[in-house]
């Protein structure tokens, strides 16, 4: 198991750390009401990507190298990001680091709302980016394109991480309404707690009951609910786990893609 996870406590013990860099994940209206002192503001919602071809992946890889740089990430900073509770945008971001090869990078378990519930600190003045130069290279074990993804249908173990209602096709978010063949409706809603943290171990063993070795893909809409399902899993020390980048916004857009309803 890795942890990737810090506590309200720990970050509020490391809060003038020089060397760590928290970043608030949600959108600068929400930002500016009020964050944790000394967060900047990287909207990661802003930052879909629906194109896994060859030629897509490489655009990825450059966009987001430069945005991770412009935000001040590098090799030799403590990441931390967080938003409203344990969510997906703050494991998006997480996921985003791993990607980069940058693993000293944590979620806020419980995000904002469990750090202002434990009274602790707020500023709502807007904190300047220190821009840096990343460096590291890509992983690409934990990433998947729709091709890989279709070559591997009944081959791994498929998380679809949106809602049943678009799980069934009940809500169509696509061209077409469905799911990826083959794929296990676990909606990331059930790696939350009612207070927004992240489910105990035991708690999340019982949701995710699959051989550690498994290879497993998440995905979602865009991805960021598939992240944090993606957390979710490593947390239980699950080795084998890949996102499905495009995810339900490419491969329901595809017309070349199997559904199923």
């Amino acid at each position: 198991m890795i942890s990737l996870l810090i506590s309200t406590e720990q970050l509020q013990q490391n809060l003038h750390d020089v060397n760590a860099l928290i970043i608030d994940s949600r959108s600068y209206k929400e930002y500016s009401r009020g964050h944790i002192p000394g967060a900047v503001n990287l909207d990661l919602f802003a930052f879909h990507w629906f194109d896994t071809s060859e030629k897509g992946i490489t655009s990825f890889n450059e966009q987001m190298r430069k945005i991770l740089s412009f935000a001040g990430i590098d090799e030799n900073k403590k990441i931390i990001f967080y938003d409203n509770v344990s969510g997906m945008l703050a494991a998006r971001g997480v996921w985003l680091c791993l990607y980069f090869s940058h693993h000293d990078v944590y979620m806020l378990d419980g995000g904002l709302k469990k750090w202002a519930a434990d009274n602790f600190e707020l500023e709502t003045k807007s904190n300047p980016f220190s821009p840096s130069n990343l460096k590291s290279p890509i992983d690409s074990a934990i990433i998947i394109g729709f091709d890989d993804l279709r070559d591997n249908l009944g081959k791994a173990i498929i998380i679809d991480a949106r809602s049943p209602d678009e799980f069934n096709g009940v809500v169509s978010r696509a061209a077409r309404e469905g799911h990826i063949p083959s794929a296990i409706n676990l909606d990331w809603v059930e790696n939350l707690d009612k207070v927004g943290t992240l489910k105990s171990d035991k708690e999340l063993l019982s949701l995710y009951q699959f051989e550690k070795n498994s290879n497993i893909i998440t995905y979602c809409q865009g991805a960021y609910r598939a992240a944090n399902s993606f957390l979710a899993l490593k947390k239980l020390g699950f080795k084998n786990v890949k996102v499905y980048l495009g995810s339900w916004g490419e491969w329901g857009n595809r017309l070349d893609l199997p559904v199923e309803n």
